[in-house]
């Protein structure tokens, strides 16, 4: 089978990515959007059939829709030797970003293994280049795209345009309308899960009379990031009420911008142990400037806590001397999303999706289980 990977630059792109990334494996990759990789012949694998979950009321305050909660039988249906031989076109918001370097480099070995011929793109947070990239997989005449919008409702009509042309569209992150599948995620439910984590890790070591200071980074540019802010703030309350402060809040997408971030924060509050974050950027560059700040003795009441799974995040979490203490983690690790995400690729192609808006499993992970999860990742 082709492949295509028209990507970017990603190994470098790992260590201080923020969200996303994506990374070519085993193969040949180009470094500039448009451009072809080398054909490679793939083999083929075959997952398990199973029974699906039951449909629920998703409370997504990003598009209050219903939808069903993925478990591993949800997965378990799809047959991903049904993808072999399907031409799937992706395009991501960006690949600057250690969460997506892993997962993509996961996923184009579980394409290849199936035998897709699949072309991955990054449009640069550019919703015009984006779109520019959708019409060309229209034209390429794809099985499948799937999108990871910049901006979901500037990619409505071109994703409605691929659908009229007999193309199945997935989303990842939005509940689109003009899709036959949307992979998202609760964000103010992920915000409130990272923001309980830090909850109990302040309800250990601080007090109504030793109030934690804590910072968030966040990125309220971002719809979807700003509910992810706005859910930290009530998974704190909910957990540590009266017993910390929200002493600052500071935009940090990426790894530099969220070191650059804390370091203007301890230098206008020097007692700041606690950050909560929305991504990986958040906790890798946090941690990097808690560990300069303390000279590498970083105390037990300080701890950074954030979403996403890096190998950075998880190497920081076993070590143990770090300023990072949790995360809140999707499927599990780069293996596992990557298998996940294909399932939903052969779920929407054979027709078997009954729920159109599918929601991720997240969980938390710690010190405790950062190893079982390091196994799987790229």
């Amino acid at each position: 089978m082709k492949k295509r990977f028209l990507g970017v630059m990603l190994s470098a792109v790992l260590v201080m990515g923020a969200l996303a990334g994506c990374s070519g494996s085993g193969s040949s990759s180009e470094t500039t959007a448009g451009a072809e990789s080398q054909a490679v012949e793939s083999s083929m694998d075959e997952s398990a059939a199973g029974e699906s979950t039951t449909a629920v009321e998703a409370a997504d305050s990003t598009a209050n829709v219903e939808g069903v909660k993925a478990d591993e039988a949800f997965y378990a249906q799809a047959d991903l030797s049904s993808l072999k031989g399907k031409k799937i076109g992706i395009t991501i918001q960006s690949l600057e970003n250690a969460y997506w370097a892993g997962v993509m480099k996961a996923l184009e070995e579980v394409l290849t293994a199936n035998g897709v011929e699949y072309t991955i793109v990054d449009c640069k947070d550019n919703s015009a280049t984006q779109i520019g990239q959708i019409e060309n997989f229209v034209a390429s005449d794809c099985d499948l795209i799937m999108i990871h919008p910049s901006d979901a409702n500037a990619v409505e009509d071109v994703a409605k345009d691929a659908q009229k042309a007999g193309i199945k569209v997935m989303c990842w992150d939005d509940p689109m309308t003009n899709t036959d599948g949307n992979w998202i995620l609760n964000n103010t439910d992920l915000g409130i899960a990272i923001g309980e984590l830090a909850g109990k890790f302040i309800d250990e070591h601080y007090s109504e009379d030793k109030k934690a200071e804590v910072a968030l980074i966040g990125y309220p540019q971002t719809k979807i990031l700003l509910e992810r802010g706005n859910g930290i703030k009530e998974g704190l309350e909910k957990t540590a009420a009266g017993k910390y402060e929200i002493v600052a809040e500071q935009p940090g997408l990426n790894a530099n911008e969220a070191q650059t971030a804390m370091e203007t924060i301890l230098q206008k509050n020097p007692d700041c142990k606690v950050v909560t974050g929305i991504g990986a950027g958040a906790m890798i560059g946090a941690n990097e400037a808690l560990i300069t700040a303390t000279g590498g003795k970083v105390p037990e009441d300080m701890g950074v806590f954030t979403a996403d799974v890096t190998k950075q995040q998880l190497t920081q979490l076993m070590e143990g001397d770090q300023a990072s203490r949790g995360v809140i983690g999707f499927e599990g690790s780069d293996e596992d999303t990557a298998k996940a995400c294909a399932a939903m690729y052969a779920l929407i192609l054979e027709g078997k999706l009954k729920d159109k808006n599918v929601y991720r499993q997240v969980g938390p992970i710690t010190a405790e289980n950062a190893s079982k999860v390091f196994e799987g990742m790229k």
